[in-house]
């Protein structure tokens, strides 16, 4: 038996095809022709299984027809707890051969609660009309009881499959179903975008050659969760599709102990891994007082940001801090997308870093105009430029009335190509809401373009709308946290909620510890600050440590954070 505890070679020698294939499947056909492979990882950041590409396709030809032999047809769904694991892997492919469409679905979070998440992904299953659920081997109980709560035909783990029944395998068309993503989490029912084997082939080809421009001796490294979109498409199908090793560390690793990835990049010669800039600065946060001897960053070409807000100031904090081990900060990539685009609408000109827009925030708020701030202004805030539109991709900024807006101008941003869903999994409505018969995505972010590329300011469902201004709650969020000692990123979310005689502005700010005066001046600091930094009056709440929620990508979730505030989850 060969020894699947050497990591895959990165294969420098190789000859890249740049994801030129019709189905996913296809890809892993010629990947398998190669010695290139998955490799996973412990939560300790030791290597566990590495599966060459071949031995991929082996066993997910295998598991399809055993997947078959439960009962499932050509078309049923499939949830998939996604542990990031060999098994996971192995499963998402064993779909794909037996023309099943895999729902990757969130792992439990380490202070949520059985019955809390066996309700949680029953909903989800019952939304994907699934028929099958995989889970990991730890969570064999209660994968059980989802399936037994969600009437499923199956539910176990890879080993309670049954044998081999010899069913034929389908021939897969790019026109058929390839995945179910799930959004980062909605409060009320959930939404999966369907993406099709072309729809995955398009953005893979506008990732691999044109955005990345990926190389034979490029190799990825990962930490992001393998049910969101980034972490999926980004770290496992991706590098698939151009016949790329990549190294999966379980997301738990990262957040427990997150310079085992700045460890793993240094030690495999890694060139290509993406965060959100809350990773990032937790990496910066980490090393702080530590020898860096251990760490060499100097293969590390793309180092892409996406997920969430760009954040300047933690950037340049891991730029100081890591420098020293090589890490340059022209290899800074800003991207975006989202789900409903696949995954990647624009990214950044390799090798030329990040790029911001210093904007008059007065101007931004009151006249939708990205205006230059006046130098020495401190109503100022930096935005990143995010590339132009991937090759074959359209991205338009248009006003309340749906035209189109000049360059500078901020409104609503629209995407269009080949990579765009072709709807919402059973839900008509929710795609006509946000499709136009021409294929025009609503986004519903908010941005402007400069010079062809496009600038993110923020989401149109978080924008608090006071007294005619356009108040981004990032502005809040971020001025309390940067200035005021003790708090972090992540530490502040604000929303608006109705009232009379108009909205009320809502600050959470989650407090660890202290005396009823300390936390009270902490109260009357963070509301002086907005108020003379903002000019706005807010109720400011403090909450205890980790109670604001996160999405799967592990950003803010203000929608999450503003239900629970409403449902009286954080007290009078």
């Amino acid at each position: 038996m060969k020894d699947y505890l050497m990591i895959t070679p990165t294969a420098s020698e190789r000859t890249v095809r740049f994801a030129d294939f019709p189905t996913l499947t296809q890809a892993l056909d010629f990947a398998a022709t190669g010695e290139t492979g998955v490799n996973l990882y412990s939560l300790r950041g030791e290597l566990v299984e590495a599966i060459p590409y071949a031995k991929l396709r082996e066993d997910a030809l295998v598991l399809a027809r055993r997947l078959l032999a439960t009962g499932a047809k050509v078309g049923d769904s499939v949830a998939l707890l996604a542990e990031t694991d060999a098994d996971f892997v192995r499963a998402f492919f064993a779909c794909q051969y037996a023309g099943l469409l895999p729902a990757p679905m969130a792992l439990p979070t380490p202070l949520g609660g059985r019955e809390a998440y066996i309700e949680q992904i029953k909903n989800l299953a019952l939304s994907a009309k699934a028929k099958i659920l995989i889970g990991p081997n730890g969570l064999k109980d209660w994968v059980a009881e989802i399936g037994e709560r969600a009437g499923l035909e199956f539910a176990g783990v890879l080993a309670d499959l049954p044998d081999d029944g010899g069913a034929a395998l389908p021939t897969i068309t790019p026109e058929d179903p390839c995945y179910l993503q799930f959004s980062s989490g909605s409060t009320r029912t959930p939404t999966g975008v369907l993406v099709r084997h072309k729809a995955l082939m398009a953005n893979c080809v506008a990732i691999t050659r044109d955005g990345l421009q990926v190389r034979p001796e490029d190799r990825a490294i990962s930490w992001l969760p393998l049910y969101h979109d980034m972490g999926l498409i980004g770290f496992l199908l991706s590098p698939l599709s151009c016949q790329m090793s990549v190294d999966l560390l379980p997301t738990g690793a990262f957040v427990r102990r997150p310079l085992l990835w700045i460890d793993l990049i240094g030690r495999n010669k890694a060139t290509i891994a993406y965060s959100p800039t809350f990773g990032y600065e937790l990496c910066a946060r980490r090393v702080q007082g530590q020898p860096l001897d251990a760490y060499d960053l100097s293969h590390w070409r793309s180092a892409g940001l996406g997920g969430d807000m760009i954040r300047m100031p933690p950037l340049k904090a891991f730029v100081e801090a890591f420098g020293p081990a090589g890490f340059s900060p022209k290899a800074f990539v800003a991207s975006y997308g989202m789900a409903e685009a696949t995954l990647a609408l624009s990214m950044a000109p390799l090798g030329k870093g990040l790029r911001a827009e210093t904007l008059d925030v007065e101007r931004l708020e009151r006249d939708n105009l990205a205006v230059d701030a006046p130098e020495g202004s401190d109503r100022a805030r930096d935005f990143a430029r995010c590339g132009p539109a991937l090759p074959d991709h359209f991205l338009e900024v248009r006003d309340e009335a749906g035209a189109v807006l000049p360059e500078r101008g901020v409104g609503r941003i629209f995407a269009k190509g080949p990579s765009v869903m072709s709807g919402y999994f059973a839900n008509p409505e929710e795609t006509a809401r946000v499709l136009s018969a021409d294929g025009w995505l609503d986004t519903g972010d908010i941005g402007f373009k400069i010079e062809g590329e496009i600038v993110i300011t923020g989401r149109a469902k978080d924008l608090i709308i006071l007294n005619g201004r356009n108040i981004w709650p990032q502005d809040l969020e971020w001025t309390a946290d940067h200035e005021i000692d003790g708090l972090r990123s992540g530490d502040v979310c604000a929303f608006s909620i109705p009232a009379e005689p108009e909205d009320q502005i809502v600050v959470l700010v989650q407090a660890r510890g202290g005396d009823g005066d300390t936390r009270a001046a902490l109260v009357e600091q963070v509301s002086t600050l907005l108020r003379t930094r903002h000019g706005v009056e807010a109720k400011v709440k403090l909450v205890g440590a980790h109670a604001l929620p996160q999405t799967s990508s592990g950003k803010l979730s203000r929608s999450k954070a503003k239900t629970a505030y409403l449902a009286g989850a954080y007290g009078d």
